[in-house]
């Protein structure tokens, strides 16, 4: 019987994200990325089968929890949300669970059906409207509609995750950095006003005021950016820095 290749956490990650996008009939450019990434490794088949594995497990339970009482089945999520550290992500029979009262609360509360998956894994997350939250530091973010963050601040840095969607950061200068990672690049600042936006399988970044590093995969250079400057990066390439007028761009706040 052969074993199954390990499977990093990254990989998971991307295996779900892939998952959500298949689901929503994606274009054709889409589906032979999505083959392409599949043949890539191994790894990431086995990673794709357990988000399969995920869904098949929570699809029943979640139609017969739909019609339980909304709030005391969001009281259960936030609960559940936050997975363990030290791989609590691999736990599939809680995190099932936790899918089931997602779902449930979904039919209700409006989110996207396609970021079930990842909204598993959010601190804060946003439905049909737009949400302003207030972080353990006191920095602002302030999510577009359905968008959704995973928070982590430990080991003397504020690192948070943009699951889907578009968030735009007021950053309280502590000393420590502050990390905003999106479509596997990474946006880092001490004190600024920028947003980050998710744009298929790269990101967007656009500031407006202070100075921000963008490096478009983990290891790589960053591009430094300023106030009313933009740039768009994928598959661990960085475009052209363009001006914008960032307020026009940010109006949506």
């Amino acid at each position: 019987m052969s074993r199954l290749p390990p499977i990093t956490e990254a990989q998971f990650q991307a295996a779900l994200q892939w998952f959500n996008r298949i689901n929503e009939q994606p274009g054709q450019a889409e589906g032979a990325a999505f083959k392409r990434w599949l043949l890539a490794d191994p790894a990431h088949r086995a990673a794709y089968e357990q988000a399969q594995v995920l869904w098949q497990k929570s699809a029943a339970p979640a139609a017969r929890l739909a019609d339980e009482e909304q709030d005391a089945l969001q009281r259960y999520l936030d609960a559940m949300a936050r997975p363990p550290a030290g791989g609590g992500w691999r736990r599939v029979a809680g995190l099932a669970l936790a899918a089931c009262l997602v779902l449930a609360v979904g039919v209700a509360g409006g989110w996207h059906p396609g970021y079930w998956l990842q909204d598993l894994q959010a601190d804060y997350r946003s439905a049909g409207q737009i949400r302003q939250v207030t972080l353990a530091d006191q920095s602002q973010v302030t999510l577009d509609a359905g968008s959704a963050i995973a928070v982590d601040f430990a080991q003397g840095e504020r690192r948070v995750r943009l699951l889907h969607g578009a968030a735009f950061f007021e950053v309280t200068h502590t000393g420590e950095p502050f990390l905003v990672e999106a479509a596997g690049g990474e946006v880092r600042v001490l004190g600024t006003q920028f947003e980050v936006r998710e744009q298929g399988e790269g990101a967007q970044v656009t500031v407006r005021s202070g100075r921000v590093g963008v490096s478009p995969a983990q290891g790589t250079v960053a591009r430094e950016l300023t106030a009313n400057q933009q740039v768009t990066y994928r598959a661990g390439r960085v475009g052209d820095t363009l001006a914008v007028d960032s307020d026009n761009r940010l109006a949506w706040r």
